[in-house]
């Protein structure tokens, strides 16, 4: 039993550190990014959302924006949301499984973008690395800056990334899903599940 427990603590110690760089996406982001998908065509997109309510609008006037306030930016545009389903997602340039996923948001976005108001965070970033993964992978919609995750907090967001949360036409929280999207389709699901949108 003595022998044993050295190598079962090492092997413990080893599953919690894959475990964690696969979480955090080690946190580098020399690490492989995502494929751009050549169909997407941002400006393309942004045309076909013209004539989306005013408050959708203006989060497309805003695209691929970081944008700062904190929590109290933060509140204001979702109760400026009111009477829309909203989609949240929670990313960070750093993150693997964030990378892999934001072109399935890049889609949705684009398909959805009339009738749901989508919005990001970017949590524990380096400004400059968020602005250069957002210019290799624009979407239809700001994110706010919440380095110190104020805005996750106030949303019930687990501390992994990525997160999505769903905030119906009313302003609450329906539904934290932790972990990426891996297609437009489960996304879709799942907003027309939680939202029925």
């Amino acid at each position: 039993m003595r022998r044993a427990l050295p190598v079962l603590l090492a092997v413990a110690v080893a599953v919690v550190v894959v475990v964690g760089l696969t979480q955090a996406g080690g946190r580098s982001t020399t690490a492989k990014l995502a494929p751009k998908d050549p169909g997407y065509d941002p400006q393309a997109a942004l045309r076909a959302l013209k004539g989306a309510p005013a408050p959708l609008a203006a989060l497309h006037g805003q695209a691929n924006a970081l944008l700062g306030g904190d929590l109290p930016a933060f509140r204001a545009r979702l109760r400026g949301l009111r009477g829309h389903p909203v989609v949240v997602n929670k990313w960070g340039s750093w993150c693997g499984p964030c990378r892999a996923e934001f072109p399935v948001f890049q889609r949705v976005g684009a398909e959805r973008g009339r009738t749901v108001a989508f919005v990001g965070i970017d949590g524990h970033d380096n400004r400059g690395e968020a602005k250069a993964f957002l210019g290799r992978f624009p979407v239809t919609y700001p994110s706010y800056v919440d380095a110190d995750e104020n805005i996750a907090r106030f949303l019930g967001a687990p501390n992994n990334y990525p997160v999505t949360i769903f905030v119906d036409p009313g302003g609450r929280v329906v539904m934290r899903h932790a972990g990426p999207y891996e297609s437009p389709q489960e996304l879709g699901q799942d907003i027309k599940r939680y939202l029925g949108a």
